[in-house]
């Protein structure tokens, strides 16, 4: 006969198979009736700890029926109503891809509200060392540490979603250890490899433009891609960026809005590129500024804009860089040409310029020793030459201003 014990603690029973049984209370049915959490073990003081571990977990918890779905069931639904109406539909397609290649076939079965952290790390680990689909020539079987951070920010989403939903306690992704970010080190077109790149370009009618404006703007790829001319101003030579390009599927696109709340924005052109742009809509076909070259209806879609830079960077004998260096390297210019720092992160679309200068750190410091050469020039000037400036870590020389 199960033993009662006070509100809230759970009722224990020995089986007949002399294993203890405990359950408690977890939430309940929409008919009122209450929902029980079953817990094992092979000693009564052993199912006691295991108990008071469940009565911790659970503790204010008022779970609903949906807690009995399994993690396959939960992210089904969450995919479709859900993220479906939160994210973009690139962002989905990639989440479903998630879902289906690496966690339901581990965890797809799993009682979601019995998901542990533990079974989450598990997890990570699994799909670390074996989690590809298809091998890769230098990683084998291994998922790469960026796939495994996509893929646990998309269940930390959904997992948060079922706690709100009152599906579970407690979002069990919390407290895992995911691989740390391994950023790409930003690789920019120097003087000469810029000019190679142009020149290049020069020879290509259809895509010389399009690099120009990129180059002289440093537009996101979705965004320069999504242009109409209605974001031209002629007479006052600006460009509003209003919206961003996605792909769906070959041949399909959507576009939606800018990636920040700062990225809507209009910027003043160089004078060079809005006497380019003028002068290209005298022949304009379509409402696109760079339109598909053999559907004119539609727009350039940023992987035929990738992939012909990459073409060109290779007829110009110049290394391999990913779309998003072409907006470093105009980021990387303009500092040190003297633009300010608040100045471009309104022209990149930034959320603040303390984020442009976290980003372009190697470039800010590159300037404060140019300006710390012009300083100590001067200053010997007046002073005579001894004088140390900015020197890292270095404690004044009292004498020397005695």
């Amino acid at each position: 006969m199960a033993k009662r014990r006070a509100d809230g603690e759970g009722s224990i029973r020995k089986k007949q198979n002399d294993l203890w049984e405990g359950r408690i209370v977890v939430g309940h049915k929409e008919n009122g009736l209450p929902l029980y959490r079953y817990v094992y073990g092979k000693t009564q003081k052993e199912l006691l700890e295991k108990l008071h571990r469940s009565r911790e977990l659970y503790q204010g918890a008022d779970l609903t029926e949906d807690s009995r779905m399994t993690l396959g069931e939960w992210l089904d639904r969450w995919l479709t109503e859900y993220a479906s109406v939160s994210v973009r539909l690139s962002t989905l397609a990639g989440y479903r891809r998630y879902a289906e290649y690496y966690i339901k076939p581990f965890l797809g079965e799993k009682v979601i509200s019995k998901l542990t952290t533990e079974d989450i790390q598990q997890l990570y680990w699994k799909l670390k060392k074996n989690g590809r689909v298809n091998e890769h020539a230098e990683l084998g079987r291994q998922l790469s540490d960026g796939t495994i951070r996509h893929i646990h920010s998309m269940l930390h989403l959904a997992m948060e979603d079922a706690v709100h939903a009152r599906m579970i306690p407690v979002n069990p992704t919390n407290g895992t250890t995911v691989p740390k970010p391994n950023r790409q080190a930003k690789r920019i077109l120097n003087d000469e490899e810029l000019e190679r790149f142009m020149a290049e370009c020069r020879k290509d009618a259809i895509w010389h433009d399009f690099f120009y404006v990129e180059l002289t703007t440093g537009l996101r790829r979705g965004e320069i891609c999504g242009l109409m001319w209605q974001d031209f101003d002629e007479a006052k030579g600006t460009l509003t960026i209003a919206r961003t390009l996605h792909c769906t599927k070959i041949g399909d696109y959507t576009t939606g809005d800018t990636k920040t709340g700062k990225g809507t924005r209009t910027i003043t052109l160089p004078p060079s590129t809005a006497q380019l742009l003028r002068k290209r809509k005298l022949t304009a076909l379509s409402e696109w500024i760079f339109p598909d070259p053999l559907r004119p209806e539609y727009p350039i879609v940023p992987s035929s804009a990738y992939n012909r830079m990459k073409k060109l960077l290779e007829t110009a004998g110049l290394p391999s860089i990913r779309f998003h260096d072409l907006r470093h390297t105009f980021a990387t210019h303009a500092l040190t040409s003297g633009v300010d720092a608040k100045t471009l992160s309104g022209i990149l679309g930034h959320t603040n310029a303390s984020f442009t200068l976290d980003t372009y750190t190697h470039v800010t410091g590159d300037m404060q020793s140019h300006a710390s050469a012009i300083v100590s020039s001067f200053v010997e000037d007046i002073f005579g030459k001894g004088v140390i400036l900015w020197a890292k870590n270095a404690e004044p020389d009292k004498e020397a201003f005695i």
